[in-house]
């Protein structure tokens, strides 16, 4: 990016019209009609093959419909629905789990709708039938979504293009700050192409570290000319002390007029969407943030997934277990697996175990290689081409094998199969009340730092991660992150 040098003098020759919604969200959109069908078409078509053995086969008839004409109105009814309750709308679709959320509450409502009607009636739809259109629906369509999803970040990623270009509205240091989040997600679809900055103080640009240079356009009054001027599809209020409330209604009220959407950034960082709750109170739009959750019901429900998490792993894993652990014996000098003391819940320390990767004595190493730690930050000692590693264990540190053993930690209760990366005690004796809270959660074999770059990841960013998964955790986010764990270990991106 770069500066604009009369940024003034360019808002004022401008009298364009922005475009009202990118082209690539309403192409977007378009395609997700034709995918939506494609996916109920295969899911009812499934059922009905499956079931009955086709259009052709031996398909019952009641007294009023038949199969054919039922999986004709399930289908029209399931595409209306998913209209109905905006799955489409550009204000979810390519981005964050709402999407998959609205299409898993249409599903459920069109099909719990079929379920009521045809016990009112007496129908006597085939239960089978049913059971099989469902989950393969909910499955196909999720697979759509996300292959529509991959295919626009490809496209964001190599060409730059399928982006939302976000004007921002606020002091010098607020824009940097929101600058610098959209861009430390490379698959985020918001990038900010410029800033209107409150105050007596004239600037024609506002250097971000890491980022670039965003022009400046003026103050607050000058937003509507700005937004011509960059060509910006919509407008981000952040920190700022000289837009009141009736400024933003104000701000509103201009934007409406080009179609503009307009983002208010509260100011509150590293908290997800299910915390934060919407209560109008007198007139005002109050944002509650419920408190983080760390007993109860969903811990139960967390230990539950944890046990049988890890219980299917260890026996479904049992032969590369065996195979990995005569690899290591018959490799290098010393025990097959690799104990060291972790910090776990609440600061108690525990024995992590895992398959030996470095030769036998490593701890005692370290401090002759602390000039080679290539970790930011000065916390952690991660070396790339570490001469402590084994031949065998540079494979099983590249496809995460080595950290199997772990699950007998999740069994003990020692570890969690999901949470923030377990500490090393003189790492702990660093941490600043803020780094503390890791400590709130059991430690997890994987988690979001895992899925995030793993090694890769600066002390800063492994903190942030960590500090955002202990104030947010979910049943929902364990598994996403389950999921996702796989994928980063046949990519194998970050591991040494």
């Amino acid at each position: 990016m770069t500066a604009v040098n009369d940024p003034v003098e360019v808002v004022a020759n401008i009298v364009s019209i922005p475009t009202k919604i990118p082209a690539w969200q309403r192409g977007y959109a378009r395609r997700l009609v034709f995918l939506d069908v494609l996916g109920v078409a295969l899911a009812i078509g499934l059922a009905q093959w499956l079931r009955f053995g086709g259009l052709d086969g031996e398909v019952p008839t009641h007294e009023y419909l038949e199969y054919p004409t039922v999986s004709l109105g399930i289908a029209i009814v399931w595409i209306t629905a998913l209209s109905i309750n905006h799955s489409r709308s550009p204000r979810v679709i390519g981005s964050g789990v709402e999407e998959y959320r609205r299409v898993l509450v249409a599903t459920l409502a069109v099909f719990g709708g079929v379920a009521i009607v045809s016990m009112l009636f007496k129908l006597q739809i085939a239960r089978g039938y049913l059971m099989i259109a469902l989950p393969a629906g909910i499955v196909v369509l999720a697979f759509m979504r996300w292959f529509a999803r991959q295919l626009v970040v490809r496209v964001r990623q190599k060409y730059g293009r399928c982006i939302t270009r976000v004007l921002v509205v606020g002091s010098a240091p607020a824009v940097r700050d929101l600058t610098t989040s959209l861009h430390r997600d490379s698959r985020s679809e918001y990038q900010v192409v410029g800033a209107c900055i409150p105050g007596p103080i004239v600037r024609t640009k506002i250097d971000v570290p890491g980022v670039g240079t965003i022009p400046t356009f003026g103050d607050e009054a000058n937003v509507v000319g700005a937004v011509t001027a960059t060509n910006s599809h919509a407008v981000a209020v952040t920190a700022t002390e000289r837009l009141d409330g009736r400024g933003i209604r104000d701000l509103s009220w201009e934007l409406e007029k080009l179609d503009i959407d307009l983002l208010v950034a509260p100011g509150v960082v590293d908290i997800a969407g299910p915390r934060l709750q919407m209560r109008p109170v007198a007139g005002l739009p109050l944002i509650h943030v419920e408190k983080p959750q760390y007993h109860g019901a969903k811990r139960f429900q967390k230990r539950l997934f944890d046990i049988l998490f890890s219980s299917a792993v260890l026996l479904c894993g049992l032969p590369i277990l065996l195979t990995v652990a005569l690899a290591v014996k018959l490799t290098s000098k010393g025990p097959v697996f690799y104990r060291q003391e972790r910090i776990g819940l609440d600061g108690h320390p525990f024995e992590m175990i895992k398959f030996r990767t470095m030769v036998d004595g490593a701890d005692k190493m370290v401090d002759r290689l602390a000039a080679l730690n290539e970790s930011e930050g000065g916390v952690l000692f991660k070396i790339r081409a570490d001469p402590r590693v084994t031949r065998v264990g540079r494979t099983l540190r590249k496809y995460s094998i080595d950290e199997l053993p772990q699950f007998l930690n999740v069994l003990k209760r020692d570890m969690s199969v999901v949470g923030p990366r377990p500490p090393l005690a003189k790492e702990v004796k660093t941490y600043d009340d803020y780094a503390k809270r890791r400590l709130l959660v059991r430690p997890g074999i994987t988690g979001l730092w895992q899925v995030s770059g793993r090694s890769d990841l600066s002390w800063e960013d492994s903190v942030r991660l960590d500090l955002f998964y202990v104030e947010n955790w979910s049943m929902i986010s364990d598994l996403v992150i389950a999921v996702k764990t796989v994928k980063a270990m046949l990519s194998h991106s970050g591991a040494y």
